[in-house]
């Protein structure tokens, strides 16, 4: 049995949802064991972030300037034109919706997304950011289980169970997914 197959997600865990005007900003904290040098480079190196992240980018994310992302695991991928607005490597990167704070913390790296989803749809948010998280881990130790995102996200074992516990800790309801309107009767 591969290490992906014996992968299981644990709990939700770490996160949090704060409502900052119009937006409701996703809060995921995740403490790693690897420094906030190695860290970083697995959040701004495209070869790395092909590896665990639910989007490709073309270019390095660990300098201001443009790039674009793309997302994976989409029916069809969307492309869009994203501005690194902050790279303090290796401590703050921002781009588009997101902020990635990075502090050593125990000899690792206590990691926090922040991340603008639509309320509507944070628990799965949530759900997967948690799946991407745990593949980051089993990256940078040296155990690679593959990229888990989108639509297979979705499928693998304990996505489901992450967005109802996330949805329940955030007091929301459960999206609904997929829609019934997408749904064949």
């Amino acid at each position: 049995m591969t290490a992906r197959e014996q992968y299981t997600p644990g709990p939700a865990s770490g996160a949090q949802v704060r409502q900052d005007g119009e937006k409701w900003p996703l809060i995921l904290v995740r403490e790693l064991r690897h420094s906030p040098e190695k860290v970083w480079q697995a959040l701004t190196d495209p070869a790395h972030l092909r590896e665990w992240a639910p989007f490709e980018a073309d270019g390095n994310l660990g300098t201001v300037g443009t790039v674009k992302l793309t997302t994976v695991g989409a029916p069809t991928p969307h492309v869009s034109e994203t501005t690194v607005t902050r790279a303090d490597a290796p401590k703050v990167l921002e781009y588009n919706d997101i902020r990635w704070e990075l502090e050593a913390f125990g000899g690792g790296t206590r990691l926090t997304l922040w991340h603008n989803i639509d309320r509507r749809f944070i628990s799965m948010g949530a759900a997967g950011w948690h799946i991407c998280f745990d593949v980051l881990d089993h990256l940078l130790s040296g155990t690679p289980i593959g990229r888990i995102v989108g639509p297979e996200a979705m499928k693998f074992g304990g996505w489901q169970r992450l967005n109802a516990e996330y949805a329940q800790q955030f007091g929301i309801e459960k999206p609904n997914w997929p829609p019934q309107a997408a749904q064949k009767s």
